[in-house]
């Protein structure tokens, strides 16, 4: 199976458990690996027989920045159904990262990643 990945979709969202989250809100990023067959795409060069990542990033985008959730594995899970959504798409690896999640210690990156068929 081949892959198209969009990496790195940065977006305001206002997820979390804490009220600050709620209010002030934070960005955001997504990881979404797709396991799609491109050989008909390949074939005819027509953006028509793949999975445009354009239209899947605004989806994509409208999801963080929509209906607030306490818990990133929720949101990961919502937008894992988005990719789903397209038939093309057989299986997706989805990852939110939230950079600035209040852990109260220095750290990089807090991130949750699902795996749907």
């Amino acid at each position: 199976m081949d892959e198209i990945a969009l990496t790195g979709l940065r977006v305001r969202g206002f997820h979390g458990v804490l009220p600050a989250e709620r209010t002030e809100g934070q960005d955001f990023l997504v990881d979404a690996v797709l396991s799609v067959d491109t050989r008909a795409a390949a074939a005819s060069d027509e953006l028509a027989d793949t999975v445009d990542y354009g239209g899947l990033a605004a989806r994509l985008a409208e999801v963080v920045a929509g209906e607030p959730v306490d818990l990133i594995e929720t949101l990961a899970t919502r937008l894992a159904d988005v990719c789903l959504a397209d038939s093309r798409v057989v299986s997706v690896r989805l990852t939110v990262h939230k950079p600035s999640a209040p852990v109260g210690l220095p750290f990089t990156d807090v991130s949750v990643t699902v795996v749907r068929p």
